[in-house]
Order: structure tokens, then C-alpha cells, then sequence
């Protein structure tokens, strides 16, 4: 038996674009053949479920049942990876909530992989979050996150402050997220299909349609940019203790792969 592997994505901070990164960690695992189920804290209506409706359930993080409903069927499961999109505000409280049930624990004793997505904003207060999220996190895989989804600028992060506060977790690792132009955003999101559906040029039922072939092509350079990050931290890799589907037949890529673009070209 493999362990289960429970994915959280979360920052006390809102507006830092955490759904945007589960959406792509959503379309990377499934082109990497992963398994996977997801849930979405925005209740009652969640962002998420709009875009990938067929894995994602809307749940209420702070509600006892829906607890159970997730972290009770980790090990029956069929999927791989359970994918928690955390809502703004609730990353600390669910952590202290994971600590008391004995999650944290159990992540301890290796009998789950932990792997928290801490979606960081551009100021101080925002750093603030490490401190208490580090008392939490216990043997976890701990992705730092800097989500540039707003022309954001982590203007207050000087070399010496950012050391300051990353030392407290020295395993962390840091991921860039770039800025998608703001049209080809709004049209993935008019079409509320996965990115890939969108590069696909399809829509939701899978059915072909009509995107702009110019905005396909913005959406691709950038959703390669980031599965480039995910390879580069090794994402697949902590997750190598777990079963993996191996395709019937190797999948075309999105595009051509391109080398991580500064963000100031970005």
C-alpha cells in the first residue's frame, strides 16, 4: 500500500490567486497521468468547481462532516492526491484544525505525504504568514509561492528581510508564478473551462470551439512556464511513493517547451 498524499493551497492574504494555482496543478496532474479529487472552501458557489466541475466538491473547511469528508476517505480513495483550494483567511486556522485531529501527526510518521502551496502576497504582513504557518507544518513539503497574477511587486522583499523570515522553514522552496495577460485571462474565464481545455481548443464538454487562436497561444507560453517551475522543485517527485496511472499511449504536449522566462519579461 502507498500513503495517500493531501495537497493544500491556501494564504491568509486574499486576492493572491490561489484558485488560479490549483487550477494549474489541477491541469498538470492530469496530463501527468496522477490521479486526483479536489475540493473547493468557497462555499456555497466555489471557483474552482466551476472550472474542473467533474473532479472538484465544494466544501466548508471549518465544518466537522465535510472535514471527515475529506481527510476520513484519504486512504479509500481511488485518486492519488487530495487537493484542498483553501479560501482566504482560513490557511492558519485549518493548519491549527489539521494539527489538532492528529493530521500533522500522521504526516510525521510518514503515513501521509503533506504538501502545503502557501500562496504568499507582495508585503511584510504577508511574510508575517510564514511564522505562524511554520509552527504547523511538521515534516511537510513546504512550496513558498510568489503568484505575480496582478503586475503585483513584492516591492517590501530585500534579500536580508526574505532570508530573515525563510530561514525559520530552511526546507522551503520557491516557486514563480508569472502574470497571464489580463485578455487571455478573461477569456479562460468567460469560457470557465480548465487552461488546457482552453489551449485544446475546447470546451467543457470536451465539444471543439472558437478561442482565439492568438490568446491560446498567450495561455500556453504561460501555463508551460509554470509546469517548467513544477519540474524544477521536483513536484512529481515527492509524490513518487505514490502510484501513478502510466498512459496508454504518450500524450502530445501543450506546446513546445520553452526555458523559465524572467519575470521582468514577463
Amino acid at each position: 500500500m502507498t500513503n495517500p498524499a493531501v495537497l493544500l493551497i491556501g494564504g491568509d492574504k486574499g486576492g493572491v490567486g490561489k484558485t488560479t494555482v490549483a487550477r494549474t496543478l489541477l491541469d498538470y496532474f492530469a496530463y501527468q497521468q496522477v490521479r486526483v479529487r479536489a475540493f473547493d472552501t468557497e462555499v456555497p458557489r466555489g471557483t474552482l468547481k466551476r472550472f474542473h466541475p467533474d473532479v472538484t466538491d465544494v466544501v466548508d473547511i471549518n465544518h466537522v462532516p465535510d472535514q471527515m469528508r475529506i481527510f476520513d476517505t484519504v486512504n479509500s480513495t481511488d485518486a492519488t492526491v487530495s487537493l484542498i483550494d483553501v479560501r482566504a483567511g482560513l490557511l492558519s486556522p485549518t493548519l491549527r484544525a489539521l494539527s489538532n485531529i492528529g493530521f500533522i501527526e500522521a504526516a510525521k510518521k510518514g503515513e501521509i505525504t503533506f504538501v502545503l502551496f502557501h500562496i504568499l502576497g507582495p508585503s511584510i504582513a504577508s511574510l508575517d504568514e510564514i511564522v505562524d504557518t511554520a509552527a504547523y507544518l511538521g515534516d511537510a513539503k513546504y512550496f513558498l509561492v510568489k503568484n505575480f497574477i496582478n503586475n503585483t511587486y513584492f516591492f517590501e522583499w530585500d534579500e536580508a528581510t526574505t532570508a530573515a523570515y525563510f530561514k525559520r522553514i530552511p526546507d522551503a522552496v520557491e516557486i514563480t508564478i508569472p502574470k497571464l495577460a489580463e485578455m487571455a485571462a478573461e477569456q479562460v474565464d468567460l469560457a470557465s473551462v480548465p487552461f488546457a481545455n482552453f489551449i485544446a481548443n475546447k470546451k467543457q464538454s470536451g465539444a471543439s470551439a472558437s478561442y482565439s487562436f492568438v490568446l491560446r497561444g498567450y495561455v500556453r507560453h504561460w501555463l508551460e512556464t509554470i509546469w517548467a517551475e513544477y519540474d524544477r522543485v521536483g513536484l512529481t517527485d515527492t509524490l513518487e511513493a505514490h502510484t501513478m496511472e502510466a498512459p496508454e499511449s504518450p500524450r502530445p504536449p501543450i506546446g513546445r517547451p520553452r526555458p523559465i522566462i524572467k519575470i521582468a519579461e514577463t
